[in-house]
């Protein structure tokens, strides 16, 4: 597809009040969407190991995942009976979480620390944007429900706050 076609398209995007459009030529499409309280649209996210790989510390091997990772989606079904009583602050969108700003960097949380309303909790990764993740009551953080690196869906829980 020619890049003017694309830029035009970005134009009329602009101008108009659409949140998002898609334009099929044959075999090439493309999707633009404007950013903002648009509804998150899903969207696939790279395997775990990838998304791990990526954000992996030098040294750290590829793929090195322990062998209990590949039974989690069978224990994710049952995990939500097991979360604590709380406030849950859920996943507002597709992505990969991640609990601190760079690997080396120290956790925006940990279990048992007060929180206030409007804290930074995590960032969530979602084509190549980087979302901070913000409670929305104060309290103190009981339970970290995802681990640093992994992909979340949309509306899934990621801590409890009590």
């Amino acid at each position: 597809m020619d890049i003017r076609k694309v830029k035009k398209l970005i134009e009329l995007l602009e101008e108009s009040s659409l949140t998002e459009i898609e334009i099929v030529e044959g075999e090439e499409s493309v999707r633009l969407s404007r950013g903002g309280n648009a509804q998150p649209m899903p969207h696939y996210s790279l395997p775990p190991n990838v998304a791990a790989a990526a954000w992996s510390a030098p040294g750290d091997a590829p793929g090195s995942e322990s062998a209990g990772s590949a039974a989690r989606p069978a224990a994710e079904e049952g995990a939500e009976e097991a979360v604590p009583e709380g406030e849950l602050v859920r996943a507002p969108m597709v992505g990969t979480f991640y609990a601190s700003p760079s690997p080396e960097a120290e956790p925006f949380v940990s279990l048992g620390q007060n929180v206030t309303e409007g804290d930074t909790m995590c960032i969530i990764e979602a084509m190549k944007m980087f979302n901070q993740i913000e409670a929305e009551t104060s309290g103190t953080v009981v339970a970290i429900l995802v681990e640093n690196g992994q992909p979340v869906e949309f509306d899934q829980p990621l801590f409890v706050i009590r």
